[in-house]
This record gives structure tokens, C-alpha cells and sequence, in this order.
């Protein structure tokens, strides 16, 4: 075939043309390489968090996003071809070392959030506490988590009030949104709870002749009494065997909790005429609730308490965190002055 001038021509601005499309066809795939697919986030030494509240908007999330950004303009792009402004789910997100734009939109506009740990642990003898403590990793305040803990038309509906509120909460750590609402975490709670009193503990606790509200109640007396665990069966027996035979629980964590004072490391005389259902001194039997959240360890001691004649326990004299158990009270008396000679030493009056 002859190649004429013209036809020269001709191909020569055909090859110009397919080379001018495929320069614009290379730029509009490395424009949206750098917009969905080039790893936006550089390396990190230490996870990188963004809190997105409920109320927050795009510009504030760029308030927070940019500085962990390699190319924020590049996001920007990203973010309104997907919506994002308008698809923004608040919570807790982790950016993650080399994610590019595209997983990072998804994440936001998904809601895909990391989870954080809710720790219930320690000594936690009011609800103004328990707020504090269910709160102090998430979006809500403690306010607003105590009127729930409060609202009888949350916890009544799972069977609890705020006499038997500890009961519903069983310390452990826990995987939550951060944003969870107050309902929301108090309905999470009282799914762990039924979890917990599976059929054989429900059986064991049948077993004991305690309610479950019962066995709570026991557990957090001896939660107050020792930290000490492999003592935790031997004293939950002392206080099964005080009920068995009609004994008054005369349990010192009573007195200090219907005086209100968590502070008394020694309870006198005048304490034990302190009117209250929960002076366990006055009156036979459990108190009506329990006095803090026992722990696991100490619901499991009541539901498998150990069985010996023992009566009386007293701290040991050399403050250990151990006891001293006894069978009648001449021993115990013995035990006693021992402790309380131990405490004028230390000097510890109240």
C-alpha cells in the first residue's frame, strides 16, 4: 500500500490523537490512584485514634484527620465523591499504618469502629461510682449514665431496682463502642448477667437455698471482708452456717456501708446501734441488696462455700489479709483481742 501525503497526515494526527488520549487516560488513573488507592497514612509508632461525635461535622473531623494525613487535599477529593460529609457515623476509629482513602471513607461512612475496653473493676460502692466507672471510656458523661442506672423504666424492666443494682453488674472487661448510650450498655450488662447465671451456677445457687439476688448480696459482704481469695469459700461457710441456724451475719462492711463512711477501718460499739436494714447486727438474715459489685470470685465462693463448723473469722493480727476462723466463741474472743491489740499498736483508732 502506498503511503500518500495525505494518508501520512492522516496517521500521524491518529497517533497524536491515541497519544493525547492515553496521556489523559493515564493522568484520570493516577488522579484516582492518589484519590482511592495511594496509602494515605505513614507510618506510626503508636495507634492513632479519631473520636467523631454525634454532633461532629466533616470540617471537625479534618480538624482531627489532618495531621495524620500524607495528603489531605487527596482525602477531601475522596470524601465528597462518596458522600462522606452527609454519611458520617460518629464513634471511635483506628487509622491504620498505609490505609488509603478509599478504606478510610468506608470506614467513617460505615461506621466500622475499633472497640474499647471497659474495665469493671474495684471497689464500687454507689451508683455515682458505678457511673463513673461505666462511663470513663466512652462518648457519655456520668451524669447521663447514672439517670440511667436511676430510671426505673430501664433496670425495672430487667427485674432490678436500685436496691438490688449491683446485682445486674459483674466486673470484667469489656469490648464496647465508644459511643454506646447509657441504655444500650445497661442492656449489654444484663445479657453478660444471664450469661453468667447459666443453668448449672442457677442450679448451684437452688442448691445453697439463695436467691440470686441473695448470693450477690453474701458475695459482696465478703468482698468487702477480704481480698484474699482462697479464703473467700471458708468465710462465705461461716456466713452459710450463721443463717442456717438463725445467727445474726454481724458483718462489719454492713455497719460501714449504712454509715456511709467507706473510710472506718475499725467499727466500735456505738456503730452496731446504727438504724438500718443493712446493721446486720440488729437484724437476722441478709440485708435487702448488696453493699458494692462483688467480684466473680466472690459469687463463685458462695455458690460453692465450704462446708466446717466454723462460726467466727477475725483478721489475722498480722495484717496479712488472712484470718483467723473459729468454732466457738472463746476462741474467737482470743482472736479478737489479738487484732484489736494489733490495731491500738498501729494506732488505728477508727
Amino acid at each position: 500500500m502506498k503511503i500518500t501525503p495525505r494518508l501520512k497526515k492522516i496517521l500521524l494526527g491518529a497517533g497524536c490523537a491515541l497519544l493525547v488520549l492515553a496521556a489523559l487516560g493515564g493522568s484520570i488513573a493516577w488522579r484516582y490512584y492518589l484519590t482511592y488507592h495511594r496509602p494515605n497514612v505513614g507510618h506510626t509508632e503508636h495507634p492513632i485514634y479519631i473520636y467523631v461525635p454525634a454532633e461532629a461535622t466533616f470540617g471537625r473531623l479534618m480538624d482531627s484527620l489532618t495531621p495524620h494525613l500524607r495528603n489531605p487535599k487527596a482525602f477531601v477529593r475522596a470524601a465528597h465523591k462518596e458522600q462522606l460529609p452527609e454519611r458520617l457515623k460518629g464513634g471511635r476509629y483506628q487509622l491504620k499504618e498505609e490505609m488509603n482513602n478509599k478504606a478510610i471513607v468506608r470506614m467513617f461512612a460505615l461506621g466500622w469502629q475499633t472497640p474499647v475496653h471497659l474495665v469493671i473493676a474495684g471497689n464500687i460502692r454507689s451508683a455515682e461510682k458505678l457511673a463513673a466507672v461505666l462511663s470513663r471510656p466512652l462518648e457519655t458523661d456520668s451524669l447521663s449514665m447514672l439517670l440511667a442506672l436511676k430510671d426505673s423504666s430501664i433496670i425495672g424492666a430487667m427485674g432490678f431496682d436500685s436496691v438490688s443494682l449491683f446485682s445486674l453488674v459483674l466486673p470484667n472487661t469489656y469490648e464496647v463502642y465508644w459511643n454506646t448510650l447509657p441504655d444500650k450498655l445497661i442492656e449489654r450488662l444484663y445479657k453478660e448477667y444471664n450469661a453468667f447465671w447459666n443453668e448449672e451456677r442457677r442450679g448451684k445457687a437452688a442448691s445453697t437455698g439463695l436467691s440470686l439476688l441473695q448470693v450477690s448480696t453474701l458475695a459482696s459482704i465478703i468482698y468487702e471482708e477480704t481480698k484474699y481469695q482462697p479464703e473467700m469459700p471458708t468465710i462465705a461457710g461461716v456466713y452459710m452456717n450463721r443463717l442456717r441456724i438463725g445467727m445474726p451475719l454481724q458483718a462489719d462492711p454492713t455497719l460501714i456501708f449504712a454509715l456511709g463512711d467507706p473510710s472506718i477501718r475499725r467499727v466500735l460499739n456505738r456503730d452496731r446501734l446504727v438504724d438500718s436494714p443493712y446493721n446486720t447486727y440488729k437484724h437476722r438474715g441478709l440485708p435487702p441488696g448488696p453493699i458494692c459489685v462483688p467480684s466473680l470470685a466472690t459469687l463463685e465462693a458462695v455458690l460453692n462455700y465450704q462446708s466446717h463448723n466454723y462460726l467466727y473469722f477475725c483478721a489475722s493480727s498480722d495484717f496479712n489479709g488472712s484470718h483467723l476462723f473459729a468454732a466457738n466463741y472463746s476462741d474467737h474472743l482470743r482472736n479478737a483481742r489479738a487484732y484489736h491489740q494489733a490495731l491500738n499498736q498501729r494506732g488505728i483508732r477508727r
